[in-house]
C-alpha cells in the first residue's frame, strides 16, 4: 500500500512538471524572468479588443497573407489610396500634367462625378485579382470615364477598345449592342488585358505603354534599345508623344487623388458602396419599360447600360441589366406585378433576300424613314440577304429573338445601283439577246422596256431603250458626243456597236 501511495505522488509530480513546460524558462528565453511578458507568466489571458467593429478582409488580402486594417475606409477614395502599389514615376511630364488637371477644376469635377457610377465595381475587381488600385484611375486618361466615348481610331467605351482587340477579348459588337461600352464586360476585358501585358513585360509602366501603343510596338522598342545597349524602362524607350504622356497623366491623377488638398482640388464624395446591382431578365423588354418599372430616367438607365444600341434589350444576348442599387428591387417588384401586355414592342427580322429599303419597310409595316433611322441605313444602299433588322413586333408574337441573332446579327449593305433611261441605235442583225449581252442586262428586261418579245430582232438604226447604271450611261453619252463631232450621221459599225447614244 505504501508503495502504491509513493507511485501516485510521483505521477502527480510528473504531470505538474509537464503542465509548466509551455512557459519558457529564463534559460530558454535568454532573458531575466521579469522580461517575460505577463501573459506568459500568468495562467490567465486578457484578450485585446480592437476599437470599432471587425471588418472582413478582401480576397486579395487573404491570398497575399497581409493583415487587414481594422478601420474601414472612410470613402472609396480612401480605399483606392490604400491599394496603391505601382512605383511612382518621377518625371517632369508628371508635374506638367498635374498643373494641367489642377487648373481645370470644372473638368475634374465632371469627370470624377461621372466615374462615381463605375469606380466601386472596378476597385472590387482589382482587389479580387490583387492588382494595383491605381488602375481604377485609368479610364480618366482613356475616356474621362465616358462609356460612349469614341476615338478617331474607332476605339470605344471607357476603356477604349479597338474593334479587333475587343473581338479578341470576346466583346460582342453587332447590330444590337457593343460590349466595348458594357460596364462589366469591358472592365473584365481591360483587366484581363492589363494582367496579360504585365505578365509579358514584368513592369506596370511598360504594360500601360503597351495598352496604349500595342504590345508589339513596345516589344520592338525594347529590342532596339537592347541592341544599342540602352536602358529598357518606360522613360528609356523611344515612343510616340501620346504614349510618352500616358503614364505621366495617370501618375498626375494618382497624385491628385492621393493628396487633393496639395493641389487645391476637392474630390466629390463617393461612398464605399456599390452603385448598381445586376438584375436578371428572362424576356425581351423595351428600354423605356425597364426605366418606367425601375422608376428612373431612360438616360440614367443608359448610363449604366451603354452597350445597347436599340430601344429593346434582347434577353438571349444580354440576360442581365444594371440598375441603381435602390431601384433594382423596385424594378423586380413592378415587373412581377405586371400581368398584361408584351414586354417588347420590337423584334428582329432576318431579311430573306437582297432588297431595297423601300421594299423592306413595306414588308415590315413601317415607313422607309423609320426603318432607316432605327437600323442606321444611309441613302442609296440596298439591304443584303441575312441582315438582321429591328422591326415592330406584332401583338401576336410570343417568341423572343434567338440567341444566334442576338449575338451575331448584323446589317449588311451594298451600294444601290442607280440607273438612267438611255436609248441606243441597233446595229445590223441586232437582237434583244445581243443588246442584253453587250450591256450585261437580262433579255427579259430589254424586251420589257421595248415592248417586244425576248427573241425579237431590231432593224438597223432602230432606237432601243435600256436602263444602264449612271456611270455606264454617262460613258456611253460621252462616246456618242465624240462621234457626233466627227460625223453628223456616222455609219453603223460592225459587231452591232450603236452609232449614236441619247439620254432623256
Amino acid at each position: 500500500m505504501k508503495i502504491l501511495h509513493i507511485a501516485c505522488l510521483a505521477g502527480l509530480l510528473w504531470l505538474t512538471g509537464c503542465a509548466t513546460t509551455g512557459a519558457p524558462s529564463p534559460d530558454q528565453a535568454g532573458t531575466d524572468p521579469k522580461a517575460i511578458p505577463s501573459t506568459a507568466r500568468s495562467s490567465t489571458h486578457t484578450p485585446q479588443i480592437p476599437n470599432g467593429p471587425l471588418k472582413p478582409i478582401t480576397a486579395a488580402q487573404a491570398s497575399s497573407g497581409e493583415v487587414a486594417s481594422l478601420s474601414a475606409p472612410a470613402d472609396l477614395w480612401d480605399r483606392i489610396r490604400r491599394g496603391f502599389a505601382m512605383p511612382d514615376l518621377q518625371h517632369e511630364l508628371v508635374q506638367d500634367r498635374e498643373q494641367w488637371y489642377a487648373t481645370r477644376p470644372d473638368y475634374m469635377q465632371r469627370m470624377t462625378e461621372r466615374s462615381s457610377k463605375y469606380l466601386f465595381h472596378i476597385v472590387e475587381e482589382l482587389e479580387r485579382r490583387g492588382m494595383p488600385t491605381e488602375l481604377a484611375l485609368l479610364p480618366y486618361i482613356e475616356s474621362a470615364f465616358n462609356p460612349q466615348a469614341v476615338s478617331s481610331a474607332k476605339a470605344a467605351g471607357m476603356w477604349q477598345f479597338m474593334p479587333a482587340t475587343g473581338n479578341y477579348f470576346d466583346l460582342k459588337q453587332n447590330a444590337f449592342r457593343d460590349d466595348r461600352r458594357d460596364v462589366l464586360a469591358s472592365t473584365r476585358a481591360a483587366l484581363d488585358y492589363l494582367q496579360k501585358l504585365h505578365g509579358m513585360f514584368g513592369d506596370w509602366h511598360l504594360a500601360l505603354a503597351a495598352y496604349n501603343w500595342g504590345e508589339g510596338s513596345v516589344g520592338r522598342a525594347i529590342a532596339r534599345n537592347q541592341k544599342q545597349g540602352l536602358g529598357t524602362s518606360y522613360t528609356d524607350l523611344n515612343m510616340p508623344t501620346e504614349t510618352r504622356m500616358y503614364v505621366p497623366k495617370l501618375q498626375a491623377v494618382k497624385n491628385i487623388v492621393a493628396n487633393p488638398d496639395a493641389f487645391r482640388t476637392e474630390l466629390p464624395l463617393i461612398e464605399n458602396h456599390p452603385y448598381f446591382q445586376t438584375v436578371d431578365i428572362t424576356h425581351d423588354i423595351d428600354v423605356a419599360l425597364v426605366a418606367q418599372l425601375a422608376g428612373i430616367r431612360e438616360e440614367d438607365f443608359r448610363a449604366l447600360n451603354p452597350s445597347y444600341k436599340r430601344p429593346v434589350i434582347l434577353a438571349a444576348g444580354t440576360p442581365q441589366i444594371l440598375l441603381p442599387w435602390d431601384n433594382a428591387k423596385v424594378f423586380q417588384r413592378n415587373l412581377e406585378a405586371r400581368r398584361e401586355g408584351q414586354y417588347a414592342s420590337w423584334t428582329v427580322w432576318s431579311v430573306p433576300t437582297t432588297m431595297s429599303v423601300a421594299e423592306a419597310a413595306q414588308r415590315a409595316g413601317m415607313s422607309e424613314a423609320d426603318l432607316r433611322s432605327m437600323n442606321n441605313i444611309p441613302p442609296r444602299m440596298l439591304i443584303k440577304a441575312g441582315s438582321a433588322l429591328m422591326v415592330p413586333r406584332a401583338n401576336t408574337t410570343r417568341q423572343d429573338v434567338s440567341s444566334h441573332l442576338a449575338d451575331n446579327g448584323q446589317v449588311a449593305l451594298t451600294p444601290e445601283i442607280v440607273t438612267r433611261r438611255t436609248t441606243v441605235r441597233a446595229g445590223k442583225g441586232e437582237t434583244v439577246a445581243s443588246i442584253a449581252r453587250r450591256y450585261k442586262l437580262t433579255a427579259a428586261n430589254v424586251a420589257d422596256w421595248n415592248d417586244v418579245r425576248a427573241n425579237a430582232a431590231f432593224k438597223v438604226g432602230q432606237q432601243v431603250v435600256v436602263y444602264l447604271p449612271v456611270r455606264q450611261a454617262q460613258a456611253n453619252a460621252r462616246a456618242g458626243s465624240s462621234n457626233n463631232k466627227r460625223s453628223a450621221a456616222p455609219p453603223a459599225r460592225k459587231g452591232g456597236t450603236p452609232s449614236k447614244v441619247k439620254r432623256r
